[in-house]
């Protein structure tokens, strides 16, 4: 497996994010994303990153990204796991490296919104050492949302 950045409106990454968008509405019974509109521009640099890790046949089967939240923070959006390869430890490697990604583009933090459906994604995002906080707009209008943030540690505490 391999892993690195892509262009979020590239044809395989598109496939990624609407699979994730259609197994959410599916899950939340046709509840849609409330938050903006997700745009290529959104996930480059110096504002953000989207990574995608590919099979060693090159099929994209997991992926995630980073955004500007504010000057301080980068907002983590559409991470999503293939069910085929669920299971793998990559929802976490895609964490990690975006994580990662966030400290070298100057974020002190990530914050998040995930829905209260979503117990892998909880117990990932709890167990890397996120804390629930009081959702943000556009979210704190839904029941469903739970937000959460992550300091990261400065690049010498590593």
């Amino acid at each position: 497996m391999r892993s690195g950045p892509e262009a979020f409106d590239s044809p395989g990454v598109r496939a990624l994010a609407e699979a994730q968008q259609a197994e959410m509405l599916e899950l939340y019974e046709g509840e849609a994303d409330i938050g903006p509109a997700r745009v290529g521009a959104m996930f480059e640099p110096p504002d953000g990153v989207f990574l995608v890790v590919r099979d060693d046949d090159g099929a994209a089967v997991a992926c995630g990204g980073i955004a500007r939240f504010d000057e301080t923070a980068a907002e983590l959006k559409r991470m999503y796991v293939v069910p085929a390869a669920r299971g793998r430890g990559l929802g976490r490697r895609v964490l990690v490296e975006l994580e990662q990604a966030a400290r070298d583009l100057g974020y002190a933090r990530v914050v998040l919104e995930t829905g209260d459906r979503q117990a892998e994604a909880l117990g990932l995002y709890e167990s890397a050492g996120y804390a629930r906080i009081p959702c943000y707009p556009p979210y704190d209008s839904r029941a469903l949302s739970l937000c959460f943030e992550k300091r990261l540690p400065p690049l010498e505490q590593r």
